[in-house]
């Protein structure tokens, strides 16, 4: 029974595959392989003991209770119709220059990753918004399908990104476990606000890029972006469509970054922004409001449940030993840390095409976490590298989830062909946003050591 972790772990995964539901796969899975344990005497049933106690953490959680409000703000602010004048107003401003429509696509995607934090619902507006423009002023399905799904997923990165918020706090939990087995036993913390502070250089890095690749395409291949036959936007037409989100954002994620509010505080504001938005613009109906109200609670309910299984499976993987197993593959590898961290970031990268980002945080993150930042790994840098690596995972053929969203709401008239092939310029710069992070890592640490520490 040496490597019944292991095994419970690949049976999770086996059973993931087969399609069954991921908050009852973790708890089921685990109860089984605890029942077998206790049957064989293998296990010990008093870390089953920990479990209330875990759960009554979950549900007291001030950090977790930033998500609902984060999802209710993206919701509304993308039924409102907010998003769609904002693009509508950009495409205008900026569609007559060459590539100018890839331009005000990754504005806007940036604008709507930092508003609402989801990836799918950004990858599928935009989608429905901005691909029908772009393909009727002349560009590349490719470009144009890749521009979207790229600047989609920049929900993964940009704060206040919902992956940012899940995996802030199980980072921070995993740091003061490291802390905890290294024999420091008043650890020092890490916050949500302090991963937010870390992705600004890295996300703001990503969108550059991306517009620096639509100005070169647009310069060397002009037939592929072309500049669209658009009516011009009065500046006081554009600054009415820029000026809500952007004063929202500001909003939100200045007065986490400058200590006014806390991350949960701020999403407050942010849900009740969008409110006030949508109110005084008249575009929130009953009907609306009503579906964004379920719509955030599933999306809630979803995130809680798979919580619950993964304290659950996290229980049992410890009773089994799995910390400590994991721990001696990592400093046996070779290579030492970077050895380690290769494997991890590679893991993470593969699970990423069959796992969303949530089953990810929950269940790999507590497992590996601990262990490389017992190793000397910095906490805010590998939450950055996680999120990125998810990104960039997200946007890789054949299985990436961006790539499906976009699948579901293109014109047939768009070959599935084009939507992976459009999308390999913007993995090769993740990719290279990766390689930056390794070589500098300051890019994700400098901005919160100089705003916290």
């Amino acid at each position: 029974m040496e490597y019944a972790a292991l095994y419970m772990f690949a049976a999770v995964f086996v059973l993931l595959l087969l399609g069954y539901p991921v908050a009852l796969t973790l708890a089921g899975t685990s109860l089984i392989a605890a029942l077998l344990g206790v049957v064989t005497g293998h296990f010990d049933l008093i870390f089953l003991n920990a479990l209330p106690n875990r759960l009554f953490g979950i549900m007291t959680n001030q950090t977790l209770m930033a998500v609902p409000l984060f999802v209710l703000m993206g919701v509304i602010l993308e039924r409102s119709k907010i998003a769609e004048d904002l693009l509508d107003a950009m495409t205008r401003a900026f569609g007559r220059a060459p590539g100018g429509l890839g331009l005000a696509v990754c504005l806007v995607g940036m604008l709507m990753a930092a508003s609402t934090g989801i990836v799918g619902a950004t990858v599928v507006t935009m989608g429905l918004m901005a691909l029908p423009t772009m393909l009727k002023a002349g560009y590349s399905p490719r470009l144009a399908t890749g521009t979207i799904c790229a600047t989609g997923t920049l929900g993964q990165i940009i704060p206040p990104s919902i992956a940012l918020v899940l995996l802030g706090d199980v980072i921070a939990s995993a740091y003061q476990q490291s802390q905890l087995s290294l024999g420091i036993f008043n650890p020092r913390s890490i916050s949500v606000g302090d991963l937010f502070a870390g992705a600004i250089i890295p996300g703001l890095i990503l969108v550059m890029l991306y517009s620096v690749l639509m100005i070169v395409v647009a310069l060397v291949k002009p037939k592929l972006a072309p500049p669209a036959d658009l009516p011009s936007v009065p500046l006081p037409a554009l600054m009415k469509s820029a000026a809500p989100p952007l004063i929202l954002i500001i909003l939100v994620l200045g007065s986490i970054l400058f200590g006014a509010a806390t991350p949960t505080e701020a999403a407050g504001i942010g849900a009740m922004g969008a409110l006030v938005m949508a109110f005084f613009r008249k575009t929130l109906d009953r009907e609306a409001l009503s579906s964004s109200l379920s719509s955030t609670v599933e999306t809630t309910a979803m995130v809680f449940f798979i919580l619950i299984g993964a304290s659950l499976f996290s229980l049992v993987f410890r009773g089994y030993g799995g910390d400590e197993l994991v721990a001696g593959i990592f400093e046996h590898m070779p290579g030492g840390v970077a050895g380690a961290l290769a494997i991890v970031m590679l893991t993470i990268f593969l699970l990423g095409f069959i796992l969303d980002f949530i089953e990810i945080t929950f269940v790999v993150v507590p497992i590996v976490g601990p262990i490389l930042m017992a190793m000397g790994v910095d906490p805010i840098w590998l939450g950055i590298m996680i999120a990125v690596n998810l990104q960039t995972s997200f946007l890789t053929p054949p299985f990436g989830f961006s790539l499906f969203y976009l699948r579901g709401v293109v014109p047939g008239t768009v070959a599935t062909r084009d939507i992976y092939l459009g999308v390999i310029p913007f993995i090769l710069i993740q990719l290279a946003m990766l390689a930056l992070l390794v070589w500098q890592p300051a890019l994700a640490t400098w901005l919160p050591e100089q705003l916290y520490q």
